[in-house]
């Protein structure tokens, strides 16, 4: 089961770069052990909202190519 989490105004404003170096940083964390339950799950649940940063940042950048590409490419002749 994957429950989506959505980011925070704070977390929508980061940019790729920084969203994912923070994932990662969540991530180990998260790996180390040690946390209590309710800072595992604050801490899963900023992960699960970065990710989210993350997809829609690359999903916007696939976006802007697939439009560069269109506006630069002629048309498919029809045969």
């Amino acid at each position: 089961m994957s429950a989506s989490v959505e980011p925070d105004a704070e977390q929508s404003a980061l940019g790729y770069e920084q969203a994912r170096d923070e994932l990662a940083e969540v991530v180990r964390r998260l790996e180390a052990g040690g946390l209590s339950l309710e800072d595992s799950l604050a801490l899963w649940e900023r992960g699960e909202a970065l990710a989210t940063v993350c997809e829609r940042r690359l999903a916007g950048a696939r976006q802007r190519v697939e439009q560069a590409l269109a506006a630069v490419q002629p048309p498919a002749e029809e045969q």
